[in-house]
This record gives C-alpha cells, sequence and structure tokens, in this order.
C-alpha cells in the first residue's frame, strides 16, 4: 500500500470515527429523552451503513433503548449481532443484555447470557438476583444472594424489591429486619419498599420503620414521605397521614407527595379536604400532574367544580392524555352531565379500552341500555377487544334478559367466560333477572371459583326466595374448607334470620367466634337482628353489649328489636343513650324505629317529641313512613284530629300507607267523617281493593248508618269489586 492511499484510508476511518461518535452521542440523547423508537431506527441506519461500524457504545445503549420498550424481536437479533462482532465481550454489553431480558421478564435467558459472562461485577450480580426475585424465582433468587461474593446495599434493596413486587411480602420484611440485625444502614430505597407493604395489621411495624426513618435523617426524601403517607392512608389513619406530611413542612414541596395526600384523602371519601390540598399544592406553584387530576377529578361529584378541573386541565395542555380523558369522562357521568361525557369521548383522538369501558359504564348508569350496547359494538369494530370490565359493565346495567343471553354468546364465542370476573359478571345478571337456573349453570361450569362467586349465588337465592338454597350452598363452602368472609356470613344470618332458623344461626354465630371475626360490626348487626326476630331479645342485647365498635345500624338494629318485642320505653332510652354518646348521627330509619316503638306502646308524648326534634333538631325531611308511623301513633290513640291537621299540614305528598293507617284507626273508633276523606282519597288509588270498601261499610254500621253502609255494599257489587278468597264480611 503507498502512502497516499494508506493516509486516504486512515483519513476515511478517522472520519468515521468522528461520525459514529457524534452517532452515538444522538442515539444517547434519544435515549435520555424516551425517544426509544427513534433510537432504533438511528442504530438501523448506522448498521445499514457502508462506513459506519456500531460499536460496543451504539450496541449497549440501543439494547436500553429496547428493553424500555421490551421490543423482544429486535432485543434478541441485537443479542446475536454481539456475538457475531465479539462485542458482548464487553461488561457494559453484556450488562445491558441482562438488563433487556429482566425488562423482557425472560429468566431463562437472562440465566444463560449471566453464565456466559467471565467476571460478573455487581451490576451483574445484582439485576439477575433483582429480577429472579420479582419474576417469583425466590429461591434461586437467595441461592445467587449466598453466593454473591460482595453483598452491598444495592443487592439488598434489589432482594427486598423484587421479593415485594412479586408477592413474597412476608420475605421481604424479614430481610429488612436481618438487614438491620447485621448492621447494614437502610435508605430511602429500602424504607420506601417495606413500607408500601405496611397494611392495618402491620401498622405497628410501619410506626417502627417511621421511627428508623427519623432517627436516620430520611425524613427528608421525598420517596420516604410519599411512602410513610400512602402508609398511612391505606391503614385509614388520616391524622398521622396528615402528621408526615406537616412534618415535611416546606423542605420537600413535591408534586408527588400532595398526589399521595390526594390521592389518600379520596380513598377515605374526603372529597372536599382532597380539593383544598389541590388548591395548597398551585399556592406552592407545584404542577399538577396525571395523577393529580385522575385522583382528584375521581372524587368530584359537583358540576361547576367538574367544569373548572377541566379547563384547568386544556389550560396545562393535558387534555390529550388518555388517562386524564377517561378521568374526565367518568367525572362528568357522576355529575350527571352525560353529554359533556360524550363530548370528551368523541374529541379523544386515542382511545384505549378504559375509555370505551369508562362511556359504557356512563351510559349503564344512567340506565340507557341500548346506548351501552351500541358503544359496545361500534369499540369492536374500531378495533378495541372488550375485556372483563367490559363485560361487567354491560352486565351490571342491563335491564333486559335477552341483552343478557347475547353477552352470554359473545363471552363463549371470545373465551373471556373463563376469566372469573366475567363469569361472576354474568352470575349476577342472571340472579338479578330471577334466571337461577342459567345462574347455577354459571356457576357450576365455572373454574376457579372465588368468594365473590360463592356470595353472587347466595345473594342470588336470598334475592329469589331460595332461603334453603343459601343455607346448602354455605354448607358445600364450609364442607370444601373454603373461607367464607364477613360479606358471606351477613348474608347467610340474613337468611336465618328471614326464615327464623335458630338453630342455624346459632351454628353460624359459634363458627363466627371461631374464625376470628368477631369484631366484624356488620356481622354484630346481623346478629343482633337475626335473635330479635327468633324472639331472643336478651340475646340481641347480649350481642350489641359486647361489641366494641358500634355504627348508626347496630343501634338501629337494637331499637328495633326493642320496638317489635313491644319494649317502648326501652326503645326510646336506647335512642337517648345514642345521642348522649354522640359519635353517630340518627338517620331515617332510627326515626322510623323510634316513632314505631313509641307508637305500639302509646307513647304519645315521647313520639310528638322525638317526631319534633326529627324535623327541627337534625333537619330530616319527614317521608311517608314517618308520617305513617306519627299518624298511626296518634290514631291508635284516638287523637284523629291532631292526625288529620298533620296530614293536612304535611310536608311531603301522603301516599296510601299514610292514609291506610288513618282509616284504620277511623274504623278502630267509628270515625264516619274523617273515615269518608280517606276511603275518598284510597279508592282514587285503589278502585278495585274491596278492604276499602269493607271498612267504609263497617264504619257506617258501627255508627248504625245502615243506609250508607248498604250504599257502599251496592257501590262495590257496581263496580264488579270482588272480596278476597278466603276473608269476611264483618256485620254482614
Amino acid at each position: 500500500m503507498n502512502l497516499t492511499h494508506y493516509n486516504k484510508v486512515t483519513a476515511i476511518a478517522e472520519s468515521s470515527t468522528k461520525q459514529l461518535i457524534k452517532l452515538n452521542c444522538l442515539l444517547s440523547s434519544f435515549t435520555r429523552s424516551h425517544q426509544f423508537s427513534d433510537a432504533l431506527r438511528l442504530f438501523y441506519q448506522i448498521h445499514s451503513s457502508r462506513h459506519l461500524r456500531p460499536d460496543h457504545y451504539t450496541l449497549s445503549t440501543t439494547l436500553t433503548a429496547c428493553a424500555n420498550i421490551v421490543h423482544t424481536s429486535f432485543g434478541n437479533q441485537l443479542h446475536a449481532f454481539a456475538i457475531n462482532t465479539g462485542l458482548k465481550q464487553y461488561p457494559h454489553v453484556s450488562n445491558s443484555l441482562l438488563s433487556f431480558y429482566a425488562k423482557s421478564k425472560d429468566l431463562v435467558s437472562l440465566k444463560r447470557v449471566f453464565r456466559e459472562i467471565e467476571t460478573p461485577d455487581v451490576y451483574s450480580w445484582t439485576t439477575l438476583l433483582s429480577a429472579s426475585a420479582k419474576l417469583g424465582d425466590v429461591g434461586y433468587a437467595f441461592q445467587l444472594f449466598d453466593e454473591m461474593p460482595h453483598r452491598n446495599l444495592a443487592v439488598w434493596n434489589a432482594m427486598i424489591t423484587g421479593c415485594a413486587e412479586s408477592g413474597y411480602h412476608g420475605i421481604a420484611l424479614n430481610l429488612f429486619q436481618r438487614m438491620h440485625f447485621l448492621g447494614v444502614r437502610h435508605d430511602n430505597y429500602a424504607f420506601a419498599s417495606v413500607l408500601s407493604l405496611c397494611n392495618m395489621e402491620l401498622l405497628d411495624f410501619g410506626r417502627q420503620v417511621h421511627s428508623m426513618v427519623i432517627k436516620t435523617g430520611f425524613l427528608a426524601r421525598a420517596s420516604v414521605i410519599n411512602a410513610l403517607v400512602t402508609m398511612y392512608f391505606n391503614c385509614k389513619n388520616d391524622f398521622d397521614a396528615f402528621g408526615v406530611f406537616e412534618e415535611a413542612g416546606n423542605e420537600v414541596p413535591d408534586p408527588i407527595t400532595y398526589n399521595a395526600m390526594i390521592a389518600g384523602l379520596v380513598s377515605m371519601e374526603r372529597a372536599e379536604e382532597a380539593l383544598i390540598m389541590f388548591k395548597d399544592m398551585q399556592k406552592f406553584s407545584l404542577r399538577p400532574t396525571e395523577l393529580t387530576f385522575v385522583s382528584i377529578m375521581s372524587s368530584c361529584s359537583c358540576i361547576r367544580i367538574a367544569s373548572q378541573l377541566h379547563a384547568q386541565v386544556a389550560r396545562i395542555g393535558l387534555e390529550n392524555y388518555t388517562s386524564i380523558a377517561n378521568a374526565t369522562i367518568t367525572m362528568y357521568a357522576s355529575c350527571g352531565n352525560l353529554n359533556a361525557a360524550i363530548l370528551v369521548f368523541e374529541s379523544l383522538k386515542v382511545k384505549d379500552n378504559v375509555s370505551w369501558n369508562a362511556m359504557i359504564t356512563s351510559y349503564a348508569q344512567n340506565c340507557l341500555d341500548r346506548e351501552a350496547i351500541s358503544a359496545y359494538i361500534q369499540m369492536q369494530n374500531e378495533g378495541s377487544e372488550p375485556d372483563e370490565f367490559t363485560i361487567g359493565s354491560i352486565l351490571a346495567s342491563s335491564v333486559s334478559l335477552v341483552v343478557v343471553e347475547i353477552i352470554l354468546g359473545v363471552v363463549l364465542k371470545k373465551a373471556l367466560i373463563l376469566k372469573t370476573e366475567v363469569s361472576n359478571a354474568l352470575l349476577s345478571a342472571f340472579c338479578k333477572h330471577g334466571e337461577m337456573k342459567q345462574a347455577y349453570q354459571v356457576f357450576h361450569d365455572m373454574f376457579p371459583r372465588n368468594m365473590i362467586s360463592w356470595n353472587t349465588l347466595i345473594s342470588g337465592c336470598h334475592l329469589n326466595g331460595l332461603p334453603m338454597g343459601c343455607l346448602h350452598l354455605f354448607s358445600e363452602i364450609v364442607s370444601e374448607d373454603l373461607m367464607p368472609n364477613p360479606f358471606t356470613l351477613s348474608i347467610i344470618l340474613s337468611v336465618c334470620a328471614s326464615i327464623s332458623a335458630l338453630q342455624q344461626g346459632k351454628e353460624i354465630h359459634t363458627y363466627i367466634l371461631k374464625s376470628g371475626f368477631s369484631s366484624e360490626i356488620s356481622l354484630g348487626n346481623a346478629l343482633i337482628t337475626l335473635y330479635a326476630k327468633c324472639g331472643l331479645l336478651h340475646w340481641s342485647l347480649k350481642v350489641f353489649q359486647i361489641m366494641t365498635q358500634k355504627d348508626i345500624v347496630s343501634w338501629n338494629s337494637i331499637i328495633t328489636a326493642y320496638a317489635q318485642h313491644g319494649k317502648g320505653k326501652e326503645a326510646v332510652h336506647c335512642f337517648e343513650m345514642m345521642q348522649e354518646l354522640g359519635g353517630v348521627k340518627p338517620d331515617n330509619t332510627t326515626f322510623n324505629a323510634v316513632l314505631s316503638a313509641c307508637s305500639h306502646s302509646g307513647l304519645i308524648d315521647k313520639g310528638i317529641e322525638v317526631f319534633t326534634s326529627m324535623v327541627h333538631t337534625y333537619h330530616i325531611e319527614p317521608t311517608a313512613d314517618h308520617f305513617s308511623c306519627i299518624v298511626d301513633l296518634l290514631g291508635r290513640a284516638g287523637y284523629l284530629d291532631e292526625a288529620e291537621k298533620l296530614v293536612k299540614h304535611r310536608h311531603v305528598d301522603v301516599d296510601s300507607t299514610v292514609w291506610w293507617t288513618l282509616f284504620s284507626s277511623c274504623a278502630a273508633y267509628g270515625n264516619v267523617r274523617l273515615g269518608r276523606i280517606a276511603a275518598g282519597f284510597l279508592l282514587e288509588t285503589e278502585k278495585n281493593n274491596p278492604t276499602v270498601y269493607v271498612l267504609l261499610s263497617n264504619i257506617y254500621a258501627s255508627a248504625e248508618n245502615w243506609e250508607d253502609s248498604a250504599n257502599v255494599r251496592k257501590l262495590m257489587k257496581k263496580c264488579g269489586v270482588l272480596k278476597q278468597p278466603g276473608s269476611s264480611w264483618i256485620g254482614s
């Protein structure tokens, strides 16, 4: 080779090297800015060039981009290229391959690449160990953990986070404690991972970790603050969540911390406080994120605020984010503005399954069966396949059995019936329509079943008047060594109460005590009702007294129990005790129970006092049931004029129940004038009910007004009204 040719070749090589360096920098820039597809296209151009040859930097950067979008076919080609060119010997190329297979969840290929590395570094070990733990091969992960020449903090964190993500929460917590005993100093990653696992049962452990966080100075790290806030909200402990937030102060003005607070408040149904937190966030000039809007929109039920939130999304420029658009659709539907929801849906450029499901659910909630089905068909026409949520939304709203049977055909064809959620939705729909034979068929064909499946069928039997079916299903649950949950037990107790099955009810009570469910408020309430309906008031009282927590249903149940047993004074005393203790505010049902108790025990003054307090102290608008109780109370005592005044000065439309109550009192006391008025109102709506004619005739007869009594009988015959089979004419 002469000197001129040599110089020319050298110049081309130097030029190619400089060009490759520039392209590698561009490739790295694409990867850092998450333009992963652009990075892959650039690699292809480099590889196709005659003058350029990808080096180890080109390859490792492209593998990183490939891993982030999990492009398996491209990644496999890069692996082959690395082997053919010998670039695989570079540690960062091998480690990039490990990272690619880890993100692709290909543990077999990951292990193979690791075995081929002559001298694995800490990154290699940690990547394999972390992936093994995350993908559920915890045994292999521990084997690696024991074999590792050096176990630094990153290795411990990889094990803890891997076990946490794969559902091995107990192992993750044990590793954290072991790490502490060995004197390995925790960092923010370890703290955040462990705190994310703490639930109500592990609240004390979470508090201990909180103390460690404070002692080690990691409370200044945003990720740890966010994990603590989320943990306390998950444990329904808003007081400590606010404490952490306030303790952090303004040192870490982080949008994610505010998001954790907003999401936590929303989860506890404290929408107003979540909105205040949202406003405070903006006072500190923190820009709301995608998650902020999704959380705050999910709790919004006021159309004025909904419009403001939507306007703010548009102003910030987030309206094209699909997740926010989906939340906006649901928000408008919840606020009752379906037209606005439809407009957002139609303007959405990229619709995912959540978008379609949100729209179908919105139609379903508004009982627009046809529109829901139409959206479902359109969804398929546009290439989106329905999932279990789509099917569930349609079935939950369907008022037509025909639609349910069509959906059954669809899910069988698309094999969606294999998903337990879909089978459960079908099961619920058939039960709702009273088609118990088909419900049983779906249930028997299901595999696997969960407790929701059993509960749905038991509820269906209860709803459709098949109490023995409920008890038989419960026996099957127990015989198959399944664990019924509190919801199952509460349904069965309701069934036992409805048929006065005391023996079975006692057996369920024993099961509750043995299973450790005795602290469940719902079960205590159901037991109070059961024993009251079976005539064992003293047992109802025992259950009520040993309950550590009582809600409004508990108080209503025991007041109703007293009322059913004619213990009016005790019912009123219980009501007064409830008010004195505070914490639980009486509702419509409470006043119904107390007024009914007063009525059946002749406690006129106390009944009027209770009714007055309901209206003026608790500002509860009386319903027809309340009027019926107070009219019955006055009528039983013979205060018919007062009852008439109350009805005439009513604040709600008095229905036939109230008029029947008043009419019965007129018959008992022979009040002809008021009886005629009550009968007139009842005949407007119940013209063919023979009982109205019979009672009115008897009222006339008791007043010795034989002519009008006879006229009423003639009128009944003229109108073609027949007496009910088995009844008799009193006084005829």
